[in-house]
């Protein structure tokens, strides 16, 4: 079997399943992750053959693909802000939504000589790197209730070249941190109904850690307990940074009021929804 036939069989198989409209690239992406090759090679190599100890491993991929685990676990890579991270289904895939997050952030940090930021809930570790990456002057927290995102976190900061700037802390939401104080808190926290499990797609809804996603019947449980958590360790004149599912707006804002922040405010994503919630102490 060559390059092009292992290729052409790949996608047709993958344009069988629900998310056909990537069929021919996630085929290549598995091939050029199975043989270490990057775009170019799988162009100019068409005719080059494939041993059948690959041609087997390929099809294991392939078929993992067609049952709907997300290409990034498959692989262990992504890319976020144009950073590369290594993602496991121990954490969520991060999302180009959270990017606007990211960016009020920088933004917003930028008001402070040395800013002090903590990030709730660490995942891969996406926040708090980018953040570092793009903020030399700032000292970073990011807590994560699980030791193997952690784990993952310190390894994405590793090969991002910013663990000098990063203390990785395991707790629940701000407790590791009562009693200190910092210029803004930011967070992508579980924001996803669970009345609402049921319209997720496949890779989401059977791959990715639900104890990331899911937050009570309205998706406002974690907000609950952060909001009020987060003006307690913020400086006066600190913010509060919170990413936000569709329709969650007014509620998030009056958690937000009824904590004491002021200066509310929504940033929207591409489609015009209110996606990052502000709130300043």
């Amino acid at each position: 079997m060559t390059v092009a036939d292992a290729v052409q069989a790949a996608a047709a198989r993958l344009a069988e399943s629900p998310h056909k409209e990537r069929a021919r690239l996630d085929a290549e992406t598995l091939l050029m992750h199975l043989l270490e090759a990057n775009r170019a090679w799988l162009i100019t190599h068409g005719d080059a053959g494939i041993g059948e100890e690959s041609a087997s491993r390929y099809a294991e991929l392939v078929e993992r693909r067609y049952r709907g685990e997300p290409i990034q676990y498959i692989t262990g890579e992504t890319e976020f802000y144009g950073l590369p991270f290594r993602v496991t289904p121990d954490v969520l895939i991060p999302r180009p939504e959270t990017e606007h997050l990211v960016e009020q952030a920088i933004a917003l940090a930028r008001e402070f000589a040395e800013p002090r930021i903590v990030d709730v809930g660490a995942g891969s570790g996406a926040i708090a790197v980018v953040l570092a990456v793009h903020l030399a002057g700032a000292r970073i927290t990011t807590i994560d209730v699980s030791a193997d995102a952690l784990a993952l976190a310190r390894e994405n900061a590793a090969r991002n070249a910013v663990s000098e700037q990063l203390r990785f802390l395991q707790g629940d939401l701000l407790e590791p941190v009562a009693g200190e104080q910092f210029d803004l808190v930011v967070s992508n926290p579980p924001y996803v109904p669970e009345r609402d499990r049921g319209s997720l797609s496949v890779e989401v809804r059977e791959y990715e850690p639900s104890q990331a996603l899911f937050a009570g019947e309205d998706g406002l449980d974690v907000y609950r307990r952060l909001i009020p958590a987060g003006y307690a360790v913020l400086a006066r004149g600190g913010y509060m940074l919170l990413e936000i599912g569709y329709g969650q707006a007014e509620g998030v804002r009056a958690l937000l009021a009824g904590s004491g922040f002021k200066e509310i405010d929504f940033v929207p994503d591409l489609q015009g929804i209110a996606r990052v919630a502000c709130g300043r102490r």
